[in-house]
């Protein structure tokens, strides 16, 4: 069983720890508690491990948030890896802060960076984790927010979260997505 976890965010220093990178930090977060580091390979920086005997790459594309899915779609093709066992980790201004929610499939909501997975992919039936980082931003200021940095606020309230969100990974591999779903939407 092998299972491919991306989580979406941009490359550089520049957008490091803001909120469109939530998903790069949460897989940081993960690799660092497992003792791992990322390394370089194409279009991403990957690191696998396993997890009760189940092989678990997890992936953060190097191609910026618009090209996903050139990512996405080369680690599923290179590895052999089927659709029910990908996971996206991205952000979403639609959920308040540090709110998670999973899905099986479903549209892009208007993320450029899933937007072009399901593109590239030709399919939306795939899962993904979907991390809350509000609205809180004036009327015509939702770019500046989305690539704004954390407040240290903010950061004390997501940092428990993403150790949530930690724990919905390492769930859906175990139990799939249905359980997953039901036991971390509500949390």
């Amino acid at each position: 069983m092998k299972y491919l976890i991306v989580g979406l965010g941009n490359i550089g220093a520049e957008y490091q720890h803001t909120r469109h990178n939530v998903g790069f930090d949460i897989l940081d977060m993960y690799v660092a508690k497992a003792g791992l580091v990322f390394q370089p390979a194409r279009y991403s920086d990957v690191c696998t491990l396993r997890i009760k005997g189940r092989n678990v790459l997890l992936v953060k594309p190097t191609t910026y948030m618009n090209l996903s899915g050139k990512a996405v779609r080369y680690w599923l093709q290179a590895e052999k890896i089927e659709i029910q066992n990908l996971l996206v980790i991205t952000d979403d201004i639609a959920l308040p802060l540090g709110k998670i929610r999973l899905r099986m499939k479903g549209s892009d909501a208007g993320h450029n960076g899933l937007k072009h997975i399901v593109e590239t992919l030709g399919k939306e039936n795939f899962s993904r984790l979907r991390f809350g980082i509000g609205n809180n931003y004036p009327k015509g200021f939702q770019v500046d927010y989305v690539l704004g940095k954390w407040s240290e606020e903010e950061w004390k309230t997501i940092v428990p979260r993403f150790e949530v969100a930690c724990s919905a990974i390492e769930n859906f591999v175990l139990m799939g997505i249905e359980h997953t779903m039901n036991h971390f939407n509500n949390r």
